[in-house]
């Protein structure tokens, strides 16, 4: 018996340690949002399965955590949605002695008016809101939202179907507040999305497909996010972007963990491995948001610094603005107005 228990001693000893495998990890995140060798990495280093589950927008994200509680262990909201989650005690605070990698965030994105002293989150990418514009399609300088609303690009426009990202351009057109709660204000607003019917501009309100569409030249401007500019102008050199002088949106997408997650301390080791500089430096080449990481932007060097989509200058930076959580009322007067100007005809 003694010698049987020695020879299982023995091949566990032998047994590499990622081969030993120490449960799961649930992960919600956004479409086409983390290189995917990544989680392979992780499930060969740590030996725990991730499952892999993806979003589109953050309320259908915030409505499945709630109708599921314990299912998922890690979710990629954006700020705004940190502050509500937090607000209605959906998260867990997380426990930094497992994250020692989170050393590497940028300073200036952490104790954060969304969550105060990050105890909730962490941020993962960040970017800004601007406009992907073809050079060959535009001849007017791209640096007003005005030029969204320009008959010279009739069906020629991408907004984005989000009612904050395009109430907010509105707003921002009009020289409001992205986080106005001023009822007359988000009427103009949406009079404005309505008149860019109207005048005939709008192509479609869309998410994910945008940046493969403008790569192929089938619009001439396109609200976006920068990061999925960064894409479709790595793909075509026709495509420029511009962050208009009116304002944008400045975001951050973070890690959160929720209440009721089964499998807290993996998802703590999958913040931790996201946060190692060479695996943040990977996920940043290939998606192509702003990195949190200051790690990774040492190794990244140069061509990350000297690039202004990607590491916008602090003029730019100046005039954006965070999302905040619109609370109720205001929330569903948002919802309701952005409905109506999308059935509109």
């Amino acid at each position: 018996m003694k010698k049987f228990l020695s020879l299982v001693l023995l091949v566990m000893l032998l047994i590499p340690a990622f081969a030993q495998a120490e449960g799961t990890v649930t992960v919600f995140n956004w479409q086409d949002y983390i290189d995917e060798s990544v989680i392979e990495d992780f499930e060969k280093e740590t030996g725990i399965k991730v499952n892999y589950v993806r979003f589109t927008t953050n309320e259908d994200m915030m409505v499945q955590v709630d109708a599921n509680p314990g299912h998922f262990d890690l979710c990629f909201p954006s700020e705004y949605i940190v502050e509500r989650m937090i607000s209605q005690d959906m998260l867990s605070e997380i426990n930094y002695d497992h994250i020692p990698n989170a050393k590497y965030i940028l300073e200036n994105l952490q104790n954060s008016t969304y969550d105060p002293g990050n105890a909730h989150s962490v941020p993962y990418m960040w970017g800004t809101v601007g406009i992907l514009y073809n050079t060959k399609l535009v001849s007017d300088p791209v640096d007003s939202w005005g030029i969204l609303w320009n008959p010279k690009y009739m069906k020629n426009v991408f907004m984005l179907d989000s009612y904050r990202d395009s109430m907010g351009v509105s707003l921002k057109s009009l020289g409001y507040s992205m986080n106005s709660e001023n009822i007359l204000e988000l009427e103009m607003a949406k009079e404005k999305l309505l008149e860019q019917k109207r005048i005939g501009t709008l192509k479609a309100y869309q998410v994910d497909e945008t940046k493969d569409k403008m790569v192929s030249g089938e619009a001439a401007l396109a609200v976006m996010w920068s990061g999925d500019a960064l894409y479709a102008m790595d793909l075509n050199e026709d495509l420029a972007y511009a962050v208009p002088n009116e304002g944008s949106n400045v975001w951050v997408d973070c890690m959160v963990i929720p209440k009721n997650a089964k499998n807290k301390e993996n998802a703590e080791k999958f913040i931790d491995f996201l946060c190692r500089p060479d695996i943040a430096q990977r996920n940043c080449e290939y998606i192509w948001y702003s990195s949190p990481n200051s790690g990774a932007i040492a190794l990244m060097g140069e061509d990350y610094i000297s690039n202004p989509a990607i590491n916008p200058s602090e003029e730019t930076l100046a005039r954006c603005e965070f999302f905040r959580d619109i609370k109720e009322p205001y929330r569903s007067i948002y919802v309701t107005l952005f409905e109506e100007v999308k059935s509109a005809k």
